[in-house]
């Protein structure tokens, strides 16, 4: 089967169905006309144009604004940690980031205690991510690349996990087992 397919005012151009579904026109946006003609739309002019609509329904005003810091100990090393306490933030997390502090991360509270698992999309950071159970005994730790969709996940049932700069569990010789202190500071899950 053959789609026909405009461009704005451009000439009209054939497209076999093939190169669509085989994924040849991710780049392009296609939008129903009321005519049912297919029209293609550059993704980047419509990525331009939803994004910020799409990042504005991802998280909330509150939380965009700015999200509650607390200050957390794990064995002897302070660290800031901002609070993911609510869908919106944990979704969102160290996305679209360049940068993250030393001493700095995010503290990700689930609602359940379960195998939660956390992965890199969008997240420009190179991180390490700790599981934690209720107590604030770490269950394991796990090195993430940035830009993958690999997911890591916890070894038992997580209450939370925390999100750091790449490697800093390991210069400092914290492994699972270790008690991270200051949880109680931070609000249930929403």
């Amino acid at each position: 089967m053959i789609l026909s397919a405009f461009v704005g005012h451009y000439p009209r151009r054939i497209v076999p169905k093939s190169f669509v579904v085989s994924g040849i026109l991710s780049k392009m946006f296609l939008l129903a006309s009321w005519r049912f003609n297919m029209i293609l739309v550059p993704w980047r002019f419509v990525k331009c144009l939803m994004f910020p609509a799409a990042l504005a329904l991802a998280v909330p005003p509150a939380a965009r604004a700015q999200m509650l810091e607390i200050p957390l100990t794990v064995a002897g090393h302070k660290l800031t940690v901002e609070v993911a306490d609510t869908e919106g933030t944990r979704v969102q997390g160290l996305m679209h980031r360049r940068i993250l502090p030393e001493n700095r991360g995010m503290l990700f509270v689930f609602r359940e205690v379960t195998h939660h698992a956390m992965w890199m999309m969008n997240t420009h950071i190179p991180l390490s991510v700790a599981f934690l159970d209720e107590r604030g005994l770490i269950i394991n730790i796990a090195d993430m690349r940035p830009q993958t969709s690999d997911a890591h996940a916890a070894a038992k049932p997580a209450k939370y996990a925390l999100e750091v700069n790449q490697g800093w569990f390991a210069k400092r010789g914290i492994k699972p087992g270790a008690r991270i202190e200051g949880l109680e500071r931070a609000p249930p899950a929403r």
